[in-house]
């Protein structure tokens, strides 16, 4: 066992340390010395250079000083002390990950003063914070009302999560979507299509989501442009009265024109570009790939149920569209 006592200024060679620092740790009682020489001065031993040793490496990797002294002292072990320090330097890095990616995400765009602030706020939220937003703007657009159950919990399960180190684009798309979830005119044209969905329900919509139907006008919609087909002409009467035969079928209904006008209006409420600019902006939120748009099929579709308003075969039909 080496017994050897050194003085401040071995120390300080041995350890690296300056003079002052080895001092200040020993007033501070982190790294006190073995003894006093009969002059006063402090005298070290191996176990306190060992002790220097730790408190160095320690304060290299940004633990406080208080912390190192609880370790020394026995209060929590290395362990559990790296642990969670560990813990916190992943939060710093999370904020200094959204730092970049704002800073980012302003040099691709030119943004004003006030955006960048509103931008670094918004990326600055806690993840719990960033789907209340939207939470609040699900409950105001279907809140009291007996809208679609599966539709809401669709909707309340799609939110917003924000990755730890997000692209520009990301951190871009979570300010417009927090934008567009306050914009009270949005959330009062959403709440319209609840209205809508409340109604049909209450007129005896079996409910379910209805994605084959979805698909189905999808598909033939898509068609009939790809193949030219104006939604006035006579050509596209037919592909109508299918896409209504299948509607009727799903909502146990006839087509009449008084359901062509219903199913009008609904399309019509629907048909807000703001609706697909939300499920497009939390795609890119979350890295999802991005829906194709469906307004092009919306527009034919509409201008179809505009122009035809009654079903083919029925007599003056086509001579009767003051009635739609």
């Amino acid at each position: 066992m080496d017994d050897h006592l050194y003085v401040i200024g071995e120390v300080a060679r041995r350890t690296g340390l300056p003079v002052r620092t080895i001092r200040f740790y020993a007033d501070e009682g982190i790294v006190p010395p073995a003894a006093h020489s009969p002059a006063g001065y402090r005298l070290f031993d191996l176990d306190a250079l060992n002790r220097l040793d730790l408190v160095r490496s320690l304060r290299d990797l940004g633990l406080p000083l208080a912390t190192i002294r609880g370790v020394l002292q026995q209060e929590a072990t290395l362990a559990e002390v790296a642990a969670a320090h560990a813990d916190a330097i992943d939060v710093q890095l999370q904020a200094l990950r959204l730092r970049r990616a704002v800073l980012r995400a302003v040099a691709k765009h030119d943004s004003t003063p006030q955006e960048v602030t509103l931008m670094h706020r918004l990326a600055q939220m806690s993840e719990a914070e960033r789907q209340r937003l939207v939470t609040d703007f699900i409950d105001a657009t279907f809140g009291g009302l007996a809208a679609n159950d599966q539709f809401v919990a669709f909707q309340r399960s799609m939110v917003p999560e924000l990755p730890d180190d997000p692209e520009p684009a990301q951190v871009q798309a979570w300010v417009d979507l927090a934008e567009l979830v306050q914009d009270p005119d949005f959330r009062a044209s959403m709440r319209r299509m609840a209205q809508t969905q409340a109604d049909e329900r209450a007129a005896g919509d079996p409910g379910g989501l209805h994605h084959d139907l979805t698909e189905q006008v999808r598909r033939e919609v898509t068609e009939a442009i790809t193949a030219g087909v104006d939604p006035r002409s006579p050509q596209a009467a037919p592909i109508l009265d299918g896409l209504i035969a299948r509607y009727s079928e799903t909502f146990a209904t006839q087509d009449t024109p008084e359901y062509r006008r219903s199913l009008l209006h609904r399309v019509e409420v629907a048909n807000d570009p703001r609706a697909e600019r939300y499920l497009h902006l939390l795609s890119t939120v979350n890295g999802w790939p991005v829906p194709s748009t469906l307004a092009p099929v919306f527009d034919w579709f509409i201008t179809a149920l505009r122009e035809h308003p009654f079903p083919s075969g029925q007599d003056g039909a086509q001579g009767d569209r003051g009635d739609s």
